[in-house]
């Protein structure tokens, strides 16, 4: 393919998938012909040809010819500005997006997800290599996924970012910030000129609604408050969730806990979590009912999951919500030396929670999953996390998707579980090996399970036990255990809501 026929085949991608009309060919032609340095136009044909190639020819061309620096950070800062070329104005997609609405809201998330991907801001060439399994468990199928869709930055890049915009005011604020719509981004910021948000009103307030650029699971999305707040759980928190559920009955909802550790990656920007997705622990059933005096409407119970869950549901949110910020309310100054759960130490708090929201039917259903942040000398992580022994396979925080019940594991995996399947097969010392010496003790203990483990069975057997050794993380971010005594804590902490 051609330069020219790059160019023109980008413009046919734009008609074709509807980022732009047939009327504004000669213009978008004219905005890749400036990105790209060219003063004139050779007529040619567009080629019928994946995006990811298209974009690889008008990359490269810009490389050769100096327009851009080598590295993919410089790439993937203009290839978003090559897509931006072909993307309609915000108060456009916006427009569509709410005359779907009118007719379906799931009509509108459909058409809103598609566009998302069309225009490239999720990248669906880099999606598909991720790896992604099943892993039955006590607790049911569990989901396992090695993200490798993030883009790692080059030496040159993060040299270079070092000094990159040092003095200069941090804006947008964070990545989650609206100002981020249209933004070119730099070396130290991820483009987002083919970024296009959806404005909602929850609870009241301003809000939006985008994707992630990363999906972890169908139509990962994120609803961010337009203003830059930190990230708090109490009783609006429960409110804005079930607001957005109402909005979009399809979606699940849910928002990562508001402390360190057992918090989500971003705790400077309140935002939650949705999509189209049903997660095993939403699949869990209620292995023990409860009843909460003075909400007899409200239907409670522990969930049978690795982590300490509480459910409500009814038909009343008001009520469901209620209950809710009594729990947490009662949570937050919760101690139990012998269950080892303390609400502070020193004046910092360690109680609070991950609550999950979604529609089942007529009712509306809330998750509580109780959280702990406490570190010991023992634990310096946190008590409730991923312990040493599994630091191998997992050693950041368990934030909302991961409690229920996807992993996702560090990117380095990919190569390392490979070559673990080599040495296992060929009897190699796996403590000789560096790349893999930290999997040794690991692979010691499963490997008494199994008769024979050979070429034709490794994989198989690797991905079940990261599934089972994930099952085992929840259980120990699960603040009473799974256990006679663990359940008799935890009913002691429920019979306590007042």
């Amino acid at each position: 393919m051609t330069l020219y026929e790059a160019i023109a085949s980008l413009v046919e991608y734009g008609v074709k998938t509807g980022l732009c009309e047939t009327a504004d060919r000669i213009y978008i032609t004219n905005l890749l012909l400036d990105c790209m340095k060219l003063d004139t136009l050779v007529p040619a044909e567009p080629v019928d040809a994946p995006l990811e190639d298209i974009l690889k020819v008008l990359l490269d061309d810009a490389r050769a010819r100096g327009v851009i620096e080598e590295g993919i950070g410089a790439s993937d800062l203009f290839d978003t500005r090559l897509m931006n070329c072909l993307m309609p104005r915000p108060s456009e997609v916006r427009k569509k997006f709410f005359t779907l609405y009118e007719n379906s809201a799931k009509e509108a998330t459909d058409w809103y997800y598609k566009f998302s991907q069309d225009s490239d801001y999720i990248r669906r060439y880099r999606i598909k290599n991720d790896l992604k399994w099943v892993t039955k468990t006590e607790y049911g199928d569990i989901d396992i996924t090695i993200n490798l869709s993030k883009p790692e930055k080059d030496p040159k890049a993060i040299a270079a970012a070092r000094t990159a915009r040092a003095n200069a005011e941090k804006y947008p604020k964070c990545l989650l910030c609206p100002q981020n719509e249209g933004y070119a981004g730099h070396l130290n910021h991820p483009a987002r000129e083919n970024h296009r948000v959806i404005p909602l009103t929850i609870d009241g307030g301003d809000w939006y609604l985008q994707y992630s650029p990363y999906v972890y699971y169908n139509e990962h999305c994120i609803v961010f408050n337009a203003e830059h707040v930190p990230m708090v759980i109490d009783r609006s928190a429960f409110r804005k969730l079930f607001g957005f559920v109402k909005l979009f009955p399809h979606y699940f909802v849910g928002s990562n806990a508001d402390l360190p550790i057992v918090g989500g990656s971003i705790l400077t920007h309140e935002h939650f979590q949705g999509g189209g997705y049903e997660f095993a622990m939403a699949k869990a059933p209620v292995e023990k009912t409860m009843c909460f005096d003075g909400y007899e409407d409200v239907n409670a119970g522990i969930v049978k999951w690795p982590m300490s869950v509480i459910r409500l549901s009814g038909k009343d949110t008001d009520r469901i919500v209620d209950l809710a910020d009594k729990i947490l309310t009662a949570w937050r100054a919760y101690t139990d030396e012998d269950a080892f759960i303390f609400a502070e130490t020193d004046g910092t708090p360690h109680n609070t929670i991950t609550p999950i929201a979604r529609k089942r039917g007529e009712d509306y259903e809330i998750d509580l999953v109780l959280r702990n942040n406490i570190t010991t000398e023992q634990y310096p992580d946190g008590v409730y996390h991923a312990h040493p022994e599994h630091h191998h396979l997992k050693r950041e925080n368990i934030g909302l998707i991961e409690v229920m019940g996807l992993a996702v594991l560090p990117s380095r995996l990919k190569t390392e579980i490979s070559a673990l399947a080599d040495a296992i097969v060929e009897g190699k010392d796996i403590t000789a090996d560096p790349l893999i010496e930290k999997h040794a003790a690991w692979v010691k203990e499963f490997s008494a399970k199994y008769d024979k483990i050979d070429r034709e069975n490794v994989d198989a057997i690797l991905r079940d036990e990261i599934g089972l050794v994930f099952s085992q993380i929840l259980e120990q971010c699960g603040v009473f255990a799974r256990t006679p005594e663990g359940m008799a804590q935890f009913e002691r902490f429920a019979n306590s809501v007042k």
